[in-house]
């Protein structure tokens, strides 16, 4: 038999031991990567929704057989086989919606705002036409004196006194006003103008001697009990201030006249007699 030699196989050297360790450890990765799955996470499932029946009207006792879920008992009636619809309600208003105003309404609404348009404008034109006819008349007004004005104040406080006497005043009337005694008053008028006409024609004044000449006036003339004068005013001018002051002085001469009866003084206290006196360059003067 012969010798042969057997030989120990060597160990592995460090190089080839640290790439068996990662070839092993690549089979690992590899496998631990295709191994692992990535999926979108699936949706849960919804529950199923229930309908739940509001009842208005409540059951002491509760149904054998409910058909539907309410928050109270309720027994049905009837034979109808459609679910119960329960009732309408009314939601509350949130305040973003307006109910629109009938056609109407609207209607009546624009006439009111075109009569107050109507309104103004007329109001703005009456304004404009008072202050346009103050101005004119500002502008037109005569001038006048103070002696004219206080001569005009004077005229008008004794044809007030005269037409609308005052509580104190109210036993002074005029001839027409006597009641009780007109007899009287009219035999003492027809005395009072002969003398009245007598002195004007003696003293008849030079203004009314011209050519031609005619004019009349109106002049109430108050007389006291005793027969003095009370006043004397004119009523209506002649138009010429010189012919009225010169029947005026007439009067005065003529004073006093005759007192007056007893049976007037007992209805006045003044007698006025009003008449018209006439002045003319043919006849002179005569009173009416």
């Amino acid at each position: 038999m012969s010798e042969q030699s057997f030989q120990r196989p060597s160990p592995l050297s460090s190089n080839d031991t640290l790439l068996v360790c990662i070839f092993f450890a690549a089979i690992i990765h590899t496998a631990l990567i295709l191994g692992i799955n990535f999926s979108k996470p699936k949706a849960d499932k919804t529950s199923k929704s229930i309908e739940i029946t509001l009842v208005t009207k409540e059951a002491k006792k509760a149904p054998e057989k409910a058909e539907f879920l309410a928050q109270s008992n309720q027994i049905g009636a009837g034979e109808k086989l459609d679910k119960p619809t329960p009732a309408a309600q009314q939601l509350a208003s949130t305040g973003t919606q307006r109910q629109q105003p009938p056609r109407q309404k609207v209607i009546k609404q624009q006439s009111v705002q075109r009569q107050q348009i109507l309104t103004q404008k007329k109001a703005k034109q009456k304004i404009q036409l008072t202050e346009k006819t103050k101005t004119t008349t500002e502008k037109s007004k005569p001038k006048i004196s103070m002696e004219a004005l206080n001569r005009q104040i004077a005229e008008l406080g004794a044809k007030i006194r005269y037409q609308k006497p005052s509580s104190d005043q109210n036993r002074i009337k005029f001839v027409n006003s006597v009641s009780a005694h007109k007899y009287l008053a009219a035999q003492y008028v027809i005395d009072w103008q002969r003398k009245v006409e007598s002195t004007g024609n003696l003293n008849y004044p030079a203004f009314a001697k011209r050519p031609g000449f005619s004019s009349s006036l109106t002049l109430d003339v108050g007389i006291n009990p005793d027969g003095s004068i009370y006043n004397v005013r004119i009523r209506k001018s002649s138009g010429y201030p010189a012919l009225d002051e010169a029947a005026k002085r007439i009067v005065r001469v003529s004073a006093p006249f005759p007192a007056l009866p007893n049976e007037l003084l007992q209805e006045l206290d003044i007698l006025v007699i009003t008449r018209v006196w006439k002045f003319s360059d043919e006849t002179g003067l005569h009173t009416r």
